[in-house]
This record gives structure tokens, sequence and C-alpha cells, in this order.
């Protein structure tokens, strides 16, 4: 029986991470993502045929490749930055709460985290998608996920979630703060937002994930008073035809006309990985050098900085608030 102490749980949830950056792990991995209908919306007798004879055998190979490039004593670096957002949050939060970490795909999952917040007695929990722009395949699949799992349980905890925060405007702030401190001293001729990217085809289907990358790439160049000139939304991680764009190596090529420094932030990554350490860290500032550009400065992500963990904390106390029935702890506020 849980007691009327008991504390109130909260689930970040982000996307995931290999074990290793070896081949087999990298391939399960991938085979958990790209398996998943709100990621690849094919039939699946259309799609894993081609998952399993030709995207796994390949990008298995290549995508270790890439990872063994950003790949810390510590391990996955989108991992290490998850705990800390974590361990953060939960001394932000105080003794009211419980505060787990969950990975839609790979380890340590969602169903793991959510054990943990059931070990601790908690009877509501708080799901935190980690992605500040909302798409089928990011929030979409952690949200129906996390509920499928629930409703598996004996005990079922009552579940709120954080809606989109694409414009919240301490989000927006903490951006802005990053952005100040990357570009401090430095001639910057141009500003790129760039977002991961999303087949055009979903957005058709009603997806949100393009307008809010806009509002959110509007809000930060307002806060940071650029005009329409000083800025570019691009699109990154295309993965096939049809994506959503500007890519954003092809704004790249064109900015770096006559030695130009261009800033690059991701504002919808909420932890450094993959595509912010290697395919921009690494290979967008080789593509921006080889076509004549000056500096490429890439701002880092949000990771666990101060004025980000109490975004968290607030959005969460939000989210209590506002589901009939949930009031926000009284220890640890």
């Amino acid at each position: 029986m849980r007691s009327a102490e008991a504390p109130t749980g909260v689930l970040l949830a982000n996307v995931g991470t290999p074990e290793g950056p070896d081949p087999g792990s990298v391939r399960r991995f991938l085979r958990e993502f790209l398996s998943d209908p709100d990621v690849v919306p094919l039939p699946r007798a259309v799609w894993l045929p081609i998952l399993h004879g030709i995207v796994l055998p390949l990008r298995g190979r290549s995508s270790a490749r890439l990872y063994r490039k950003i790949w810390t004593p510590a391990g996955s670096p989108l991992l290490r930055f998850s705990r800390a957002q974590r361990d953060a949050l939960a001394v932000r939060l105080g003794s009211g709460f419980a505060v787990a970490l969950g990975m839609r795909y790979g380890r340590p999952s969602l169903a793991a985290a959510l054990d943990e917040l059931e070990a601790a007695g908690c009877a509501r929990i708080v799901l935190v998608p980690l992605f500040p722009q909302t798409s089928f395949a990011t929030t979409g699949s952690v949200v129906r996920e996390v509920e499928r799992i629930v409703g598996t349980r004996a005990a079922r905890p009552a579940l709120a979630a954080v809606p989109s925060f694409c414009e919240d405007a301490g989000y927006v702030a903490a951006l802005a703060g990053l952005v100040r401190a990357a570009r401090a001293g430095k001639r910057i001729d141009h500003h790129v937002f760039s977002f991961h990217g999303l087949p055009e085809k979903s957005v058709q289907r009603g997806d949100p994930y393009r307008g809010e990358c806009e509002r959110t790439a509007s809000a930060l160049a307002s806060v940071l008073e650029l005009p329409d000139s000083a800025w570019t939304l691009a699109y990154q991680s295309r993965f096939g035809r049809g994506w959503l764009g500007p890519q954003v190596d092809e704004v790249a090529r064109s900015l770096a006309a006559d030695g130009a420094n261009v800033l690059v932030a991701t504002p919808g990554f909420a932890a450094d990985c993959l595509e912010t350490l290697e395919e921009i860290g690494i290979r967008l500032r080789e593509t921006f050098h080889a076509a004549g550009g000056g500096e490429l400065i890439v701002v880092p992500a949000l990771n666990d900085v101060p004025e980000w963990i109490e975004v968290l904390a607030r959005l969460v106390r939000a989210a209590l608030v506002a589901v009939e029935g949930f009031e926000p702890p009284t220890r640890g506020l």
C-alpha cells in the first residue's frame, strides 16, 4: 500500500542510444528504433525485409564508425548527459519526488524506469518527453509506449505528460544563454538553427513538428534580437528522400563564401548526442571548411545547465497542477 507521503514520480524520456559503439550494439539499437511504426510508418510487410536485408547490415557498420568518434570513457554522451539531467532535476525538485530516466529504445528502458518509480511507491507519475518540439515519431511514440506499459501493470499509477514547450520562455532563454556564451568575443556573420529532420509526408499527415520548429527558431531569434536576414532554420539527419529542408549541410556550403563565420545551434536536442557532436561538430565543420568557410561555432546542447533544469522542474509542477486531482508535493518546492 502506498502511503500519503509517497513521492510523485517523474519519468524523463529520450530516444536512446546503443550500449556500445560496435556494429552489433548499433544494429540492436537501430533494429528496435527503426521497427517502430511511429518512426517508419510503412506497411510492415514492405519495410521489415528492407530493414533486415539492407538497412541494418549496411547502416550498422557505418553508424558504428560514427559512434566511435564521439564515444567517451564514460560511454554514450547522450546517456551521460541524460543521467546528469535526471540527477540535477531530482535535487531541484527535492524529496517529494522520485526521478527516473528511461529511453524509448535501448537501455535504460521505459519499463525499467517505471519499475523504479513503482518500487519507490509512486501513485502518480509525470512523464517528461525530452523533445521540445512535438512529433508523432518522438513524443507521440514515447507517450503511447508509456501508456501501454502502465496499462499492463496491476498497480496503475495516475499519469500526466508535460505538453509541448517549443515556445516556453524559460526554455528559449536557456537556449539564448548558450548561444551568447558560444559567440562571446567572436564575429558571427550568420546564425543557423538546426533541427532533426522529418519526412515531409509526416507533416502532410498532420504532424505538428515543422510548425513547432519554426516557432522555436522565431522565438530564439527574437530573444537574440536577430533580424530575419541574420538567421536560417535548417534540418539535419536526413534518411532518404522527401525530408524537410533546407538541409543544414547545404545551408553551410551556401554561407561559407568569403571565409564567413557561422554559428550553429541545435534547439531541438535536449542533450548532446551523435547528431550534435558528430554530424554537426565534426562532419558539418569539415563540410563548411572545405567550402571555404571561416569558423563554425557549434553551440552545446542544453545538457544539465541550471537554467534548463529549472525549466524542467517548472514544467513538472505545471503538469501536476493542470491535471485534475494532482497537486504538487509540499516538500522540495
